[in-house]
């Protein structure tokens, strides 16, 4: 099974933004040999909030995430757009997709700390009034799984049913992605227009087991020109007569906007086995001078678009404000976070390895206080159970600052400087993106994933490619083989997977035949240790699967 806190973590990046996100509408078709779609996000102005309430947030934002992140040869193909709103003053940021036949749209946080897909639906009781709801009876291709999906928060759940439909944004469709149909929402989770989120981590990490809609995508051959999606998140955070939904930047799938960045991308690689995008937080510069931070697997950072704020071990937090004049610790409400002078301007660099990438002070500045006590946006990330959590989780503070990049292979991100173009867009007021349907430019299928029916799921170790086979060719293919539950490693039997795959022999391989529970499954992983079960459960299949 996942551990804990894996499970956690994919959970918790919805909802660890403190403020709302806005639905970015799907662009129109794509015609061929052009780009691909863009698109724009919408950033909503925040509501008047009293220092009592932002207290409140400031503690339910720490809670979430300790309890996310576990606390306890080039060929043209095709590139999406999807524009995004900035909803409650950089609090979150949203975009849209659409759902069914015929195609449905909705707002969804879009969330790199997470790797589920939900929405809430038509049954939903709670959490959920004022937003655009899933009817899963006017979908035609829509199928019931029949699986309960329960996600926790640190201030709440989210719960209801897995289903498979068909899913589109941003000029791409997959045609059967697995997400949940969510009836049980906690108070406060969403914030309208918002319907749900939109989890784009790795598989590893997702509570339903299912492919992300994201990699389906990126590993499928001849869907997106490059395997990558890329974020420009907008700054209104100090801008004055900011709208409820203002324009919050623009996401990409399949390719970079050139025109949002400038100089080079600097790419680092992910330290360990692809589950969050961890990035090794290597040294931080607070008004000019170098900090201790831990190091090792101590510094492992979290990239995540689903969290407002940056959070770290109390050692470093503590470190950032020993550097300013006049801070102090939080106390009560404000626990975990610091108070400092607000006519002192905070300049914080940090660094994975490459260059140091800078903090705008109005980032750092997360409210204000009294007339000179502020309150500071790095806060102090409870230690997580054994140690096994990312010690830093670095969200939208940090990543307004950069054009921020999500490679699938080689699994990194990489950050650029944001181009003029892109810093223009901060604080200028402007009409916010609507929830559209645009029409689909490419399509792939999703996996088999750890569900019942027959399929094999074939993963390269750099450049994994998926692909199913149907019930009878399973079964030819064991008989074909001789295959029992004793013998998953025969030489007929590799040779037969390896042209299902299109693997070469030298070529590390990890592959998995899934069959209805009363069959035998059995997993070979990565060949020359091999793994065999007998039992067909979908969870363990799943867990096995999971490298």
């Amino acid at each position: 099974m996942l551990s804990g806190w894996l499970l956690a973590l994919a959970s918790a990046s919805l909802l660890s933004s403190p403020h709302g996100c806005i639905a970015i509408p799907s662009p129109g078709p794509v015609a061929a040999g052009q780009p691909g779609l863009t698109i724009p996000l919408t950033r909503r102005a925040p509501p008047v909030r009293t220092v009592d309430d932002w207290a409140a947030w400031a503690q339910n934002e720490r809670q979430f995430l300790a309890l996310r992140y576990g606390s306890d040869s080039p060929q043209k193909r095709s590139e999406g757009v999807n524009l995004l709103t900035n909803q409650n003053a950089d609090s979150s940021f949203f975009g849209s997709l659409a759902i069914g036949t015929p195609p449905v749209a909705f707002d969804v946080v879009l969330d790199t700390g997470s790797a589920d897909l939900w929405v809430a639906d038509t049954s939903c009781t709670s959490g959920c009034s004022k937003i655009a709801l899933l009817e899963a009876a006017s979908s035609s291709t829509l199928k019931n799984l029949s699986q309960p999906f329960q996600i926790q928060y640190g201030s709440g759940q989210a719960a209801g049913y897995l289903v498979q439909d068909v899913v589109q944004m941003a000029g791409f469709s997959v045609s059967n992605q697995v997400f949940a149909a969510v009836d049980q929402i906690s108070s406060g989770l969403l914030t309208s227009p918002v319907s749900g989120l939109l989890g784009l981590a790795w598989q590893t990490i997702a509570a339903s087991g299912a492919t992300p809609f994201w990699q389906t995508l990126a590993s499928s051959s001849g869907t997106w020109t490059d395997p990558v999606m890329s974020f420009q998140l907008t700054r209104f955070l100090n801008a004055t007569n900011v709208k409820d939904d203002e324009p919050g930047g623009t996401f990409t799938m399949g390719f970079v906007n050139s025109s949002l960045y400038t100089g080079t991308i600097d790419y680092q690689n992910i330290p360990v086995t692809p589950s969050y995008w961890l990035l090794t937080m290597s040294s931080m510069t607070v008004q000019g001078k170098s900090i201790t931070i831990p190091t090792g697997s101590a510094a492992y950072a979290a990239i995540d678009t689903g969290t407002t704020l940056v959070g770290g071990p109390s050692s470093a937090i503590q470190n950032i404000f020993a550097q300013i004049p006049g801070s102090a610790p939080g106390t009560g409400s404000w626990e975990g976070y610091y108070t400092y002078p607000c006519n002192t301007a905070v300049n914080v660099a940090i660094s994975f390895g490459g260059p140091s990438w800078s903090v705008s002070p109005a980032d750092f500045q997360l409210v204000q206080l009294s007339s000179s006590q502020c309150v500071g946006a790095f806060f102090v990330l409870s230690a997580t159970s054994g140690g096994t959590g990312p010690s830093w989780v670095v969200g939208d503070t940090f990543l307004k600052n950069v054009y921020s990049v999500f490679r699938y292979s080689p699994a990194s991100v990489g950050f650029a400087q944001l181009s003029e173009t892109a810093l223009a867009m901060n604080g200028v007021d402007g009409n916010a993106p609507s929830a559209t349907i645009g029409s689909v430019s490419a399509s792939a299928t999703a996996g088999a994933g750890g569900f019942n029916g027959a399929g094999i799921l074939c993963d390269f170790t750099d450049e994994p490619l998926e692909g199913e086979l149907a019930d009878e060719e399973l079964r030819r293919l064991l008989v074909a083989t001789d295959l029992t539950e004793g013998d998953c490693t025969g030489a007929e039997t590799m040779r037969l997977l390896h042209t299902t795959c299109g693997l070469s022999s030298h070529w590390r391989v990890m592959w998995t035949v899934f069959l209805a529970p009363a069959d035998l499954a059995a997993s070979c992983l990565r060949g020359a240790l091999p793994v065999c079960v007998s039992d067909g459960r979908c969870a363990s299949l799943q867990s096995t699967h999971h490298r």
